[in-house]
């Protein structure tokens, strides 16, 4: 039995110093110490011992089991510092390589542009109201004076989702609602998607944005309207920029007005772009109809106001020289890089 229990720790220390992977060194000490292990398996065969054999045998079993199990624990710590030592030349960084240049995103021209008319409002006492983009027919027409006989109700120019609810041609909406639920002074613009029936060309789309704009206070005229647009105008065109109103009919405003804007190719003095007017629409304003703030529950007899809507696609177009509005929506990297 002693010559078994030293071939045993030869063994053991002999196939321990081949093995390089924690598992195999789990698989040896199950197959050296476990229970049905080989020095188990010699430790059965005790009860066969005389007397004095017994403690003689044991203390040599017991110093086999304590020689292996060190060996086995020096082994895995070798391996262990083997591969710590090899994780740490695979992740070995090379502080001298150039860096990887991280490309940072930008606003989109729509988005800047809009961010620009957000902040000088705000800077005039402005809020900015949001609404749902689909609407129902009072909201979008008939409280805007625009009775059911109404050429801009009919299905060409806008999308019915059933008889009472479309997808807004407007954000006139908002300015309803808010007069609905808002007492004056009211101050606000609503800009957003809207939705018109329209085949897609260099200045259509069937999704657009605007910007509609709503003052309702005691004393509110045309003039003011005229002086709101002029600021906006040239902090977006620089101080040179002029605008002028021509007179023009709007359901739910009255006067209404046509705003054109100095022609940026030619200064004004006219060209092709122009039609050799020197001006270029731009959008539509005027005070609010006395029908449409009597509806809304405000007295047009103590308060008036002035409202109008713009094209983000158009401003943006005009800002940045843009001749296509499809550019805008193709999401080009090339396009939108210049921005």
């Amino acid at each position: 039995m002693r010559e078994a229990l030293e071939k045993i720790e030869q063994a053991a220390k002999e196939q321990l110093e081949m093995v390089s992977e924690a598992k195999a060194l789990e698989e040896l000490r199950v197959k050296f110490l476990g229970k049905k292990g080989e020095l188990t398996a010699i430790l059965k065969q005790m009860g066969k011992l005389s007397p004095e054999e017994r403690p003689v045998i044991g203390q040599l079993a017991n110093k086999v089991r304590s020689d292996i199990e060190q060996a086995i624990a020096q082994r895995l710590e070798s391996i262990n510092n083997a591969e710590k030592e090899k994780r740490l030349k695979e992740e070995t960084l090379d502080v001298t390589l150039p860096g990887k240049k991280i490309k940072i995103g930008k606003p989109h021209p729509l988005n800047k542009v809009l961010n620009e008319v957000e902040e000088v409002f705000i800077g005039m006492g402005f809020d900015i109201v949001e609404g749902p983009e689909v609407e129902t027919d009072h909201y979008c027409f008939e409280a805007l004076n625009m009775p059911k006989h109404h050429p801009a109700r009919d299905t060409q120019d806008t999308f019915y989702i059933n008889e009472n609810v479309v997808l807004r041609t407007q954000t006139s909406s908002v300015q309803i609602r808010t007069m609905e639920n808002t007492k004056p002074p009211i101050r606000i613009i609503s800009p957003g998607r809207v939705y018109r029936s329209d085949t897609v060309d260099a200045t259509h789309s069937p999704l657009f944005h605007q910007i509609e704009g709503l003052v309702i206070d005691k004393g509110i005229t045309m003039s003011d309207l005229k002086g709101t647009l002029e600021l906006l105008m040239k902090r977006l065109y620089g101080e040179e920029c002029k605008i002028r109103l021509r007179p023009h009919h709007f359901p739910y405003t009255e006067p209404s007005a046509e705003v054109d804007i100095m022609c940026f190719n030619c200064g004004g003095k006219g060209c092709s772009m122009c039609k050799q007017e020197g001006y270029v629409e731009l959008l539509g304003a005027g005070m609010v109809h006395p029908k449409v703030l009597r509806d809304c529950g405000i007295d047009p007899e103590i308060y008036s106001g002035f409202a109008f809507g713009i094209g983000l696609e158009r401003i943006t177009m005009g800002r940045f020289n843009i001749n296509d509005m499809r550019l805008l929506y193709e999401n080009d990297l090339r396009f939108l890089g210049q921005f």
